[in-house]
């Protein structure tokens, strides 16, 4: 459980209770599995169980209670988006119209150029707010909401499946998790370098959730789409979801700084990110690099960019992935889009239950012949913790990396970040973690799940 390995923890749970069926903790244990896959109401009948083997556990009784209260609040939201609940961009646009999210005329800090009646982004804006985060402080609602609106009209333009073609002389650097560690983030931008004409960044998922600085993590990245939309991508992860933001974090803290009308500007543009993105170099790799390697049907080198993995069925492809209707819709527990953000690699060859209890895992089969039939030179996906910040698996054809360093305050873990360049060669830098103001981790975690997690 404390590996995040949660499937494997609930196999192991469910064995004990057949082992005993009256194993309190057992019951607990996976529970709270159930509790971490999103399951909550499977959670709820080993609640009731020990409460019938231990009736005065007030502490199970008290998550019992948390629990049906989430499972009511799900069932409600669920009903309203039946009942055709406004799209969350549409009554910001409204609000902004009747004059409702105005900006407060004692606001000191940066601020946006407003030119006939529409607010515009600058680089100078950026790096302002940027400073004005680290100080600690907000934007007011009407910046926030600016700046997400003005990411999602670019996200909302692009397939599922973005291409980035490398010309002479450009980069890109992909990037893992950051997970809401804002100034991990800013150490690692001091690597790469801002987005520009010549370097692109992609961001490969996850960028909220777990650190207590979300909000300033997908401003900064959303203010840069929205600033340079041809020179920066982000993709989305699994923690890019509404059931994921409840539970780890993300809702508590955009309700608490913004309100919850943000919240669900937020929830909804999170749908409109691609999810996946291809690198395409646009010259021939060396000798040496083009020994072994699968290329392009133009036989150059490209890299599937994608936050979890691959599928629990061959024959897909990218066109497939490319048509993926994604805006307004969620990941689920199955099917293409939730593979593409929740699967994990494997060292067997074939394809095994996920360590996660949600996707699957895949071995370095699947893998070359999912690149083989794709043309596809590797895989770089994010979604785990690496020591290193990287791991190079599956024969050199899948590369995870993570950019979130000592994650959580306790994982020891470097970061790193891929930079790839116009003939497709890969270099990998790694870092370590930076010194933050004193929040812990997950600090705005709502009730229920959050007590059962630290």
């Amino acid at each position: 459980m404390k590996l995040e390995e949660y499937g494997y923890a609930l196999n192991d749970a469910t064995h004990a209770i057949k082992l005993d069926p009256r194993y309190a903790k057992a019951y607990y244990r996976r529970a709270t599995c159930y509790m971490q896959i999103l399951k909550p109401q499977s959670a709820i009948s080993d609640f009731k169980k020990i409460l019938t083997l231990e009736p005065k556990n007030d502490t199970v009784r008290t998550q019992l209670m948390s629990t049906q209260k989430l499972i009511r609040k799900i069932e409600f939201e669920k009903a309203i988006e039946v009942e055709g609940e406004r799209n969350p961009v549409d009554r910001c646009f409204e609000i902004i119209a009747e004059g409702g999210c105005d900006v407060e005329k004692t606001y000191a800090g940066p601020k946006l150029v407003l030119e006939n009646g529409k607010y515009k982004i600058t680089h100078e804006f950026v790096k302002e707010m940027i400073l004005w985060f680290k100080e600690g402080k907000a934007l007011p609602k009407r910046y926030v909401w600016e700046i997400v609106l003005g990411a999602y009209e670019k996200f909302s333009s692009e397939d599922s499946l973005v291409n980035v073609d490398l010309e002479e002389g450009t980069t890109c650097d992909v990037i893992g998790d950051v997970h809401g560690q804002f100034y991990d983030m800013l150490h690692l931008y001091s690597l790469t370098g801002e987005p520009g004409e010549k370097h692109y960044l992609l961001m490969n998922g996850d960028l909220v959730d777990r650190g207590s600085w979300s909000i300033e993590v997908i401003l900064t990245a959303f203010a840069y789409k929205w600033l340079y939309p041809k020179f920066m991508f982000i993709n989305r992860g699994n923690h890019e979801a509404k059931d994921m933001n409840r539970t780890y974090g993300f809702e508590g803290e955009a309700k608490h700084k913004h309100g919850e009308q943000t919240y669900k500007l937020f929830a909804h543009v999170f749908t409109a990110l691609p999810l996946a993105t291809l690198i395409s170099a646009t010259q021939p790799p060396s000798v040496e690099d083009k020994r072994g390697a699968i290329l392009s049907p133009q036989g150059l080198k490209r890299f599937f960019v994608v936050h979890g993995g691959l599928f629990s069925k061959d024959g897909v492809t990218l066109e497939d992935i490319r048509k993926l209707e994604r805006i307004g819709r969620q990941p689920g527990q199955e099917g293409l889009m939730c593979e593409l953000l929740w699967t994990d690699p494997q060292e067997m060859p074939g394809r095994g239950p996920s360590k996660r209890g949600v996707g699957i895992a895949f071995g370095p089969d699947v893998t070359k012949r999912w690149c083989t039939l794709n043309g596809v030179s590797g895989i770089i996906r994010s979604h785990e913790v690496r020591q290193d910040g990287y791991q190079i698996e599956h024969d050199g054809l899948c590369t995870t990396v993570f950019s979130a360093p000592n994650y959580v305050d306790q994982a020891g873990n470097k970061g790193a970040f891929i930079r790839i360049d116009s003939s497709g060669s890969q270099k990998y830098t790694q870092f370590e973690a930076t010194p933050h103001p004193p929040m812990r981790p997950m600090a705005y975690v709502q009730g229920g799940l959050g007590s059962m997690m630290m």
